[in-house]
């Protein structure tokens, strides 16, 4: 390769956010992001102990993301496709589902032409509870969002979209 060629190809890659003189991962983007989750989710299971409607139901986070999911995309009937959209471990996700299942709210059926398949769907209490877990996880983030006026959440929405783009990279 000419140094020319060189000069243009290195000039394509974007500039390095942090760089080795100057990155301290107590600050970093990845830090800073890990604490946020780790709060968000503490917050989460905080307000759902707490309010009346769903405390009887002993609801986390995790089976937030799988009720949400269940409503959100009628294609995703199984634990492995709740696993691909949720990025979710499969031994976990079962322990979930099963929670799930003993606690009413959602209900394993065998595929009718394949009985290897098993596919998921929220029982009535699940589609009954789902509304109140809904307004009580939107409070929480509003919360979170505090201080932020809507242009701003939605743009630091968009930059979280980009940066799992480029991690599926």
């Amino acid at each position: 390769m000419t140094v020319a060629a060189e000069k243009k190809a290195s000039s394509a890659l974007p500039p390095e956010i942090y760089d080795a003189e100057t990155y301290e991962p107590q600050g970093s983007l990845g830090h800073l992001l890990g604490r946020v989750r780790d709060e968000l989710t503490s917050a989460l299971d905080e307000a759902f102990a707490a309010d009346p409607e769903l405390a009887r139901w002993d609801l986390s986070w995790p089976q937030l993301k799988i009720i949400a999911s269940l409503v959100a995309d009628a294609e995703t009937k199984s634990a492995s496709g709740l696993c691909k959209r949720i990025s979710y471990d499969a031994g976990a996700m079962t322990r979930m589902i099963d929670r799930l299942e003993s606690k009413g709210l959602v209900r394993r059926e065998r595929c009718a032409n394949d009985r290897r398949l098993v596919y998921l769907e929220l029982t009535d209490a699940g589609r009954a509870v789902w509304p109140r877990m809904k307004e009580v996880a939107r409070r929480v983030l509003n919360r979170f969002l505090r201080g932020f006026s809507k242009s701003e959440a939605r743009q630091l929405e968009s930059f979280l979209r980009r940066m799992l783009e480029n991690a599926s990279e």
